[in-house]
Parts: C-alpha cells; structure tokens; sequence
C-alpha cells in the first residue's frame, strides 16, 4: 500500500468519526487535508460517497431517532436554495457574503458558549424549517458548507444527541445522493474516485460505529458544547478562507 492510500484511509477514518459522533463536519476536515494530495475533481465526489456511506449508516441503525418531519422539512426548500447558491458562487459579492456568514455563526456560537438562552422550537415552526432549509442549500451550493443552517435549527429544537445526529442524516442522505447524480452526469465519477472510496471502507466503517457508541455516551450538555466548538471552527476557517481570497485578489 503506497502512501497516498495510507493517507486516504487516515484522512477517511478522522472524517467519518467526526461525521459519526456529531452529525456534521467532515467535509471542512477531509475536503482540504485531501486535496493536498489528490486533484480536487477527485476529492470532491470521493467526500460525498463517504457521506453517503456514512449517513446510510447512520439511518439503518437508528432511523427510530430520525426526525422525519424536520429532516424533510430541511430538505425541500434547500433544493429551493441551490440556484441561488450558483448564482451566488459567479456574483462579486461572494467574499462579503463568506465574512458576513462567519461572522454571523461565531456571533452565534459565542452567544451559545456564554451560557444565553437561544430560542427554543418546542414544535416544527414552517418559517424557521422554510428559512435554515433555503440557507442550507444556498450555502451548500455557494461555499460547499450547508451544515450551519441545520446545526442551528437542531440546536433551538433541542434535540438530543441521538436525535441530532440522526435527523441531520436524514437530510444529507438524500441531498448527497442527489450531488452524487450530478456528478455522475458530469462525468467526474471516476475509477480513481471509485478505487479511492472503496479503499477508503476500510477505516470509514469502524469510524462511523466508534462515532455512534462516542454520540450515545455523550452528556446532553457537554455534547451542546461540542457542537457550538465545531461552529467556532466552521466560522475561524470562513474567516480565513476570505481573508486569503482577499490578499489573493489585492495582489
């Protein structure tokens, strides 16, 4: 096994026991520490079958936690978001738009770490599932970053762990299937992708069942913090992607 395999398969296992135990953040991990190694046509679609995986995974065994009313709720106004998203992804106003997003989730996560009370949903509200979902999918398909929306619907629901890191299953099951579609019809489906994936099981599955007895054991506070730390990295590395972009473009 050569050493880019070798790093596929640590890359793969760090991913998917993070995506296991909280439900979301894999592709800010795997996507950049991948693509120092293997062209990003590669990465790309490979980071989705691993979500794909994972979150089919993770729906098989505790689909009793699944959340169906606010996973599908997400989902269909994000495919509402995606073209506002491209359209987004080719306007000048990209790079305001990642700082005003960072800044808008660090706010938010420091808010949580203070110890204030967030707003809590005791029920489904259609104007908060209508509003993350739509951001969801524009992010998504802007910045490849449609976690945030859905970490903050979760975290006002108050789900618990369980719950959390199912019901966001049920929503990226889907929407990575439906990503997977098109770049099977763009032709960046690969046998390089496929090679790289199936190598990638080797570590991906026993991650994704370490990360499920990790979530189960987790302390409904304790795993809140988590959470609101993994929104801090989300916005630390928006804010430093924008501020690269912006050196980038002044040079």
């Amino acid at each position: 096994m050569d050493l880019t395999s070798l790093y596929v398969l640590s890359i793969a296992f760090v991913a998917a026991l993070v995506r296991s135990t909280f439900g979301f953040g894999e592709a800010l991990f795997a996507v950049p520490l991948l693509a120092l190694w293997l062209p990003l046509q590669i990465v790309t679609p490979l980071v989705v079958l691993l979500s794909i995986t994972i979150a089919g995974s993770v729906v098989a065994q505790d689909w009793r936690h699944v959340h169906l009313r606010g996973s599908l709720g997400l989902l269909v106004p994000s495919l509402a978001g995606i073209p506002c998203g491209l359209m987004l992804l080719s306007s000048p106003y990209q790079l305001p738009m990642k700082v005003g997003l960072a800044v808008s989730i660090l706010g938010f996560a420091a808010y949580g770490l203070a110890g204030r009370d967030l707003p809590h949903l005791e029920r489904d509200k259609p104007a908060w599932l209508l509003g993350c979902g739509f951001c969801a999918g524009l992010l998504g398909a802007a910045f490849g970053m449609n976690g945030p929306p859905l970490v903050i619907y979760g975290t006002m629901r108050r789900w618990s762990a369980q719950k959390f890191r199912a019901t966001l299953q049920g929503y990226f099951l889907p929407a990575s299937l439906l990503a997977m579609a098109g770049y099977r019809l763009d032709g960046l489906w690969q046998p390089a992708v496929t090679r790289y994936y199936l190598l990638s099981l080797l570590t991906t599955i026993p991650a994704t069942l370490l990360g499920r007895s990790i979530n189960r054991r987790m302390h409904p506070q304790g795993f809140v913090r988590y959470v609101y730390a993994g929104l801090v990295v989300i916005g630390t590395v928006l804010l430093v992607q924008a501020a690269s972009a912006w050196r980038h473009a002044a040079g």
